[in-house]
């Protein structure tokens, strides 16, 4: 059997061969992981922004965003590196504005760090729809895929914690979520829904 390359399995898995993106994956997992590690030194931490690396992948796949300028490896390390620098940003963040409020400095303005909304009503109104209707596709999900997408979500937990909060081992949360967002996918393009 003829070895298909990334390419390739990037284009079955848009035509709709969900297996191609399980090959793609176990293809490049190691590399992906262990530079996110090596970035982050943390392995729990790794594992969870290793799990948004894989999310951003598919949604980007799904939602026909990925054109093949470069490599896939380079693309998705490229995310991760991405995914890091965010995170970073938002713990330094969290971390002067905690270490500000513990000391009165005159130079210290909230607007430093709180960034002003300027969206308009009819932004506000589209935002609002928008997560009306993805609630109610979400409610559709079986039971378990609805649960492990809602604390990963709303609640913010790791795939740890949810594997913890669920009983089940932190694959079998990694593959619900995967299913959720599959699903979802699926329901959104049956019912012609247009997030904007």
């Amino acid at each position: 059997m003829i070895k298909k390359t990334d390419c390739e399995l990037v284009i079955a898995y848009i035509e709709g061969k969900e297996e191609a993106l399980e090959i793609l994956l176990n293809r490049h997992k190691l590399k992906v992981f262990n530079y996110i590690n090596r970035k982050v030194n943390n392995q729990e931490l790794a594992e969870d922004l290793f799990q948004d690396v894989f999310i951003k992948v598919l949604l980007t796949l799904k939602e026909g965003k990925y054109n093949e300028e470069g490599k896939f490896l380079p693309w998705v390390l490229r995310i991760s590196h991405n995914l890091i620098i965010d995170y970073f940003r938002m713990v330094n963040k969290t971390k002067v504005i905690n270490e500000s409020s513990n000391t009165y400095n005159e130079d210290y303005s909230i607007f430093d760090f709180v960034k002003i909304a300027e969206s308009s009503i009819e932004d506000l109104i589209i935002d609002e729809q928008i997560n009306k209707d993805l609630k109610k596709l979400i409610a559709t999900l079986p039971k378990d895929q609805r649960e492990v997408l809602e604390l990963r979500f709303y609640k913010e937990l790791s795939f740890k914690e949810i594997a913890e909060e669920t009983n089940v081992g932190i694959n079998t949360a990694l593959g619900r979520m995967r299913y959720a967002i599959i699903n979802l996918r699926k329901l959104i393009e049956n019912n012609n829904i247009v997030f904007l």
